[in-house]
């Protein structure tokens, strides 16, 4: 695992962060709603600093999308504003960087092997992005039930199936926290819901 870098003391890396991920994801929204992307990526960031990240991790929760989302042109940006650990971090949470992205499951399936290979920066990120994600689900199925995966590519049972093999193998590559374990019992009050 990389070292942490001591944040600086007025979190001004966090903050430019905060200002580039809103402006390169500027007008994007959360899939089939009007709520700016901006929020996920603020609660993924939120998440890592509740689960004993770092500066560095929470900056990387920010840009955890700006490769697969807004271009392979931001992973030399993202290198040089905030260095080779960040850019480490967002690669590994990318599952696409070519436009079109490869079929769905393909995607999926790539992504839940690469998790056995990243280091414990990424698991971190990696699990508080689909922590946050999964939490929008459940409160979004209590208002709009079983239409709401028709926002989603693999939907209802695709996104269901990804949803419970991400929580299994969270529980196995960082056991025993608190975060693997909520995202685990989310998945499961999900499925519990339908």
């Amino acid at each position: 695992m990389n070292e942490p870098t001591i944040r600086s003391a007025d979190w001004s890396r966090l903050s430019i962060a905060v200002s580039y991920a809103m402006t390169i994801h500027a007008g994007q929204t959360r899939k089939g709603t009007d709520i700016p992307y901006v929020s996920h990526l603020l609660g993924v960031a939120s998440l890592v600093l509740e689960h004993g990240g770092d500066e560095e991790q929470a900056i990387a929760g920010l840009l955890h999308d700006a490769i697969e989302d807004c271009g392979i042109e931001h992973e030399d940006e993202i290198l040089r504003r905030f260095g080779p650990r960040v850019a480490g971090i967002v690669r590994a949470c990318t599952d696409a960087d070519v436009i079109p992205k490869p079929p769905w499951k393909e995607r999926k399936l790539a992504y839940i092997a690469h998790l056995e290979t990243v280091d414990r920066d990424a698991l971190l990120v990696s699990c508080c992005d689909k922590l946050h994600n999964a939490r929008a689900i459940l409160t979004d199925l209590a208002t709009h039930g079983d239409a709401l995966f028709d926002r989603f590519n693999g939907g209802r049972d695709g996104t269901l199936w990804y949803y419970q093999v991400l929580a299994d193998a969270f529980l196995r590559l960082i056991p025993g926290k608190p975060l693997s374990r909520e995202l685990a019992d989310t998945v499961a009050r999900i499925g519990q819901r339908l």
